[in-house]
């Protein structure tokens, strides 16, 4: 196996931050912090060295969750896939994000997500198969599972 991912939570809701915590931890990764607002969030992306950040797109200040994505990928810093229930809200270039995984999400889905995710990250493209629950944005679309499209 490739090494672990460092994964950083940008989720409003605890218990949800703290499930997917777990999650995250027991599928073998790590969690390199977790934040509740877009202030916190851009901070925690300086400060952190995160692979993949999993954002949510309503955080404790309002629907900022869109401009914590920009400012991930305008510092070239991580890699973001949205996780929300309200995937319409994210536009349609996806504010560089890979993709978005809807909630609720199950346990097999998130673990299939992370190995996708880590194949990715690690040796580009992933060579399993795009997991079910998951979307990519239309630019990851190209590149990570063209016969998909």
């Amino acid at each position: 196996m490739s090494e672990p991912l460092k994964v950083l939570i940008v989720e409003d809701e605890a218990l949800l931050a703290m499930e997917l915590e777990s999650l995250v931890e027991e599928a073998g990764h790590q969690v390199v912090g977790w934040a509740t607002s877009s202030a916190e969030a851009k901070t925690m992306v300086e400060t952190t060295d995160a692979d993949i950040a999993f954002v949510d797109i309503h955080l404790t200040d309002g629907p900022t969750g869109v401009d914590v994505a920009e400012h991930i990928r305008d510092g070239n810093r991580s890699m973001v896939v949205f996780m929300t229930a309200n995937p319409k809200r994210i536009p349609d270039h996806f504010a560089g994000a890979i993709g978005v995984i809807a909630k609720p999400y199950t346990l097999n889905g998130l673990v299939s997500a992370l190995r996708y995710l880590q194949e990715g990250v690690r040796r580009p493209p992933p060579v399993s198969v795009l997991p079910a629950g998951f979307t990519l944005s239309p630019a990851y679309q190209t590149v990570w599972a063209p016969s998909a499209a």
